[in-house]
């Protein structure tokens, strides 16, 4: 029996025989694992370049450790794509979301947990509101983020007067980069904590499901009993706290708050997101392929920047993997159309 997420398809004739065959079970595997290779060659290629640097236990820490970020923020950016929905506020939220620690905390004098439960609270409430717009006014997902965003991006200048806080609570800083387990910090596993919880909620539960379901189709959804606006609710909401707890951990790394620089995760997560569904589960956003994909962004670009490559490739980088990585997920779902609110 085929998996629920597996969006590749065979056509049938009228009396049910198969028209197009099925890939071969070795060609399956390759497709799950074509990241993983691909972020293998990319080690391979810039540790044979610069082994003498890129080749480092200190190099490959700093990878995993400066990217908890970016891990987190794609993986709520995935919720709501899963089921259907685009989220461009996520970058904001996470922006106003260690804007607010920074101000609580350094400026009023709030304990760092006080003050990152109100953030997380704040932004719980924007993905209401991105909810509620998208799904009483029936207005495409897209516009009411890309709206709810600018102004998140306007609040954020207002309340910070367009000015860097810096001094946020040692006692964050030190959970997020000092503390280290096998000289990593402590921020790489609470995204891979995230990804593991993420994945077992969509492999193993009913409402991991449902979701999905709602993805591929929601007037089939609705007509099977699935409350599909109830789904989509929630994945808005989801994906506005994992934004708040990215911008928790990027107010630890910089023990600071930054009125702009958070922006610039936007484009990366979709990048990482969509090239994230063209492995382990091809075809399917998730959190896996998603995880693997930030680090293989991540390993080539700082390959680059070691070969002495101006810091505009990055914007090469992800703009240009963002359209591979379309291009390439609509392969593996045979080109059928992207469907979104």
């Amino acid at each position: 029996m085929r998996r629920a997420g597996d969006l590749a398809s065979t056509n049938c004739d009228a009396g049910g025989r198969s028209l197009r065959r099925r890939p071969s079970g070795f060609a399956r595997t390759a497709e799950r694992l074509a990241l993983l290779v691909a972020w293998a060659v990319v080690v391979a290629a810039f540790g044979a370049l610069r082994p003498a640097t890129y080749l480092t236990w200190s190099n490959f820490s700093t990878i995993f450790g400066s990217q908890a970020v970016l891990v987190v923020i794609t993986l709520g950016l995935m919720i709501p794509l899963t089921a259907g929905d685009f989220d461009l506020s996520v970058a904001s939220v996470l922006t106003l979301s260690q804007m607010l620690i920074g101000i609580l905390n350094v400026r009023m004098g709030w304990p760092v947990g006080a003050a990152i439960l109100v953030a997380i609270a704040v932004a719980a409430l924007i993905g209401a509101i991105n909810a509620w717009f998208i799904l009483f006014f029936r207005i495409p997902s897209l516009i009411v983020t890309l709206g709810t965003g600018t102004f998140i991006n306007g609040v954020v200048l207002w309340i910070s007067a367009s000015q860097t806080i810096s001094g946020v609570s040692d006692a964050l800083v030190d959970v997020v980069v000092v503390r280290r387990f096998l000289g990593i910090p402590l921020a790489f596993y609470d995204g891979l904590i995230l990804c593991a919880g993420l994945w077992y909620v969509f492999e193993f539960t009913a409402l991991g499901r449902r979701m999905l379901f709602v993805g591929r189709g929601r007037e089939v959804a609705r007509l099977n009993g699935i409350r599909v606006d109830r789904i989509r609710f929630a994945s808005l909401i989801a994906s506005a706290v994992f934004s708040a707890l990215a911008g928790t951990l990027y107010a630890g790394m910089t023990g600071a708050a930054d009125p702009l620089s958070g922006l610039s995760y936007l484009l990366p997560a979709f990048a990482a997101v969509f090239l994230g569904a063209t492995s382990i589960v091809p075809g399917r956003f998730n959190p896996w392929g998603s995880f693997i994909a930030v680090y293989l962004l991540v390993s080539g670009i700082t390959g680059l920047t070691m070969l002495g490559i101006d810091t505009f490739v990055q914007n090469l980088f992800y703009g240009g993997a963002l359209v591979l990585a379309v291009a390439a997920s609509q392969l593996v779902r045979r080109r059928r159309p992207l469907e979104f609110s």
